[in-house]
C-alpha cells in the first residue's frame, strides 16, 4: 500500500513538471450511492446506502485531449468512512465533455476486525464543463477487492458518484 501511495505521489510530481500543458487544482463534492454485495455458499445479499464525498484534485495536461487527474476524496456512507485515491485518465471528447477511466485505491478508516483495510476499484464516467471553473461529473466505481478476511465470504463495495467541482 505504501508503495502505491509513493508511486502516485511521484507520478503527480513527475507529470506536474511537464511543460506540454497547464496544471489546474480544485475541489469537488457530491453524493455517493453505494451498494455492498455479500455472497457466501448459502446466500447472497445486497444493500444500498447514500452518502457524500468531498476532496481535492489536480488536472495535469499531457496533451490537448488527455489529462491525468489524481484525486484524494473523503467518502462517508452510513457506517463506512474511507479515503479514496482515484488516478483518472481524462479524455476530452469536445470542448466541454470528457470521459474518465482509471483505478482507485480505498483506505477504510473504520474497518471491522474481519474486514480488510484497503480496497481496489475501477472507475469510469463522464464530466461536463459548465464554465471554465465549474463542472459536473458522474462516475461509477466497481469494487474488485474482496473486503472479507473470512474464508467463504465475498464482500465488495461499488458506488455511483455524482457531484460538482470547482477549478482554482
Amino acid at each position: 500500500m505504501k508503495k502505491l501511495v509513493l508511486f502516485a505521489a511521484l507520478a503527480v510530481f513527475g507529470f506536474s513538471q511537464m511543460k506540454a500543458q497547464e496544471t489546474n487544482f480544485g475541489v469537488k463534492a457530491g453524493a455517493d450511492f453505494a451498494s455492498q454485495k455479500v455472497e457466501t455458499t448459502t446466500f447472497d445479499t445486497t444493500s444500498s446506502e447514500t452518502g457524500f464525498y468531498l476532496g481535492v484534485f489536480a488536472e495535469i495536461g499531457i496533451s490537448e485531449t488527455f489529462i491525468f487527474q489524481p484525486e484524494a476524496l473523503y467518502v462517508s456512507v452510513e457506517d463506512l468512512d474511507f479515503i479514496s485515491i482515484p488516478l483518472m485518465a481524462k479524455f476530452g471528447v469536445s470542448d466541454s465533455f470528457s470521459l474518465l477511466v482509471g483505478p482507485s485505491v480505498g483506505i477504510l478508516l473504520d474497518s471491522a476486525p474481519s474486514q480488510k483495510s484497503t480496497s481496489l476499484g475501477i472507475e469510469g464516467g463522464a464530466a461536463y464543463d459548465i464554465s471554465e471553473d465549474f463542472f459536473v461529473e458522474a462516475r461509477y466505481n466497481i469494487g474488485v477487492t474482496n473486503l472479507a478476511e473470512t474464508t467463504g465470504f465475498d464482500n465488495k463495495i461499488s458506488g455511483l458518484f455524482v457531484g460538482l467541482g470547482y477549478r482554482f
